[in-house]
């Protein structure tokens, strides 16, 4: 019968910490990035523009497409021999998951500017507006309340991913906890741990997305 001991984790409560704030900073980084490169490529996908969007459309399926493990070490590995930049692990691991996330946000920002009513645009053409005016004053207002539930739970997703950061040998909460683990060999313990502070973080913003999902149908 396996004796479990969560008292000798209290020794390295400090170590712990510090990779729950490397996780919790890191996701609001790549969130912060990941949606601006959304909302960018979003938009850039409804243009008139066919060339333009063809080549966003590659990106979003090159990234939606592949495993963002695979993305994190070719960024890390590849990128630095093709470019001739060596990259940090915390760069490479930065960039990758905010292009992973903004090929998923773009998506949510295409389909919530696309769920608005045509009609609306040609109102607002009909009156005098220019198409980016009808689409500021009319169509993203909506929009980002449709927007809004999904782009939580991708979010949600993106602090999930995080936990491939270790790979890299980026100091988040799994590669904090793998070192307690090979220091102590005592890994059902810290695993324990680290599955119950994920759900902490995590465990509100499931929530809100959810409550968000409940607001956007009763409304």
């Amino acid at each position: 019968m396996y004796s479990w001991d969560f008292g000798m984790l209290w020794q390295y409560r400090s170590i712990i910490v510090s990779g729950v704030i490397t996780t919790v900073l890191f996701t609001i980084v790549v969130v912060i990035t990941g949606m601006a490169v959304g909302i960018i490529v979003g938009l850039g996908r409804v243009s008139s523009n066919r060339i333009l969007c063809s080549v966003l459309r590659g990106y979003v399926e090159l990234f939606r497409c592949t495993p963002v493990l695979v993305q994190l070490i070719w960024f890390y590995y590849a990128l630095p021999v093709l470019m001739g930049i060596e990259l940090s692990p915390w760069m490479a691991a930065a960039l990758a998951l905010t292009l992973y996330g903004g090929a998923f946000y773009s998506e949510i920002v295409r389909g919530g500017i696309v769920s608005i009513d045509s009609g609306q645009t040609e109102a607002g053409q009909a009156i005098g507006m220019t198409r980016w005016q009808v689409m500021r004053r009319l169509v993203l207002p909506q929009a980002f309340r449709r927007m809004t539930p999904p782009l939580v739970s991708q979010s949600i997703m993106q602090l999930k991913n995080t936990s491939l950061l270790s790979v890299l040998a980026v100091p988040d909460l799994v590669y904090q906890g793998q070192l307690i683990a090979h220091d102590t060999y005592r890994p059902l313990e810290i695993y324990t741990l680290v599955a119950l502070l994920y759900f902490i973080i995590l465990f509100p913003a499931t929530v809100l997305a959810k409550r968000l999902e409940l607001h956007q149908i009763k409304t």
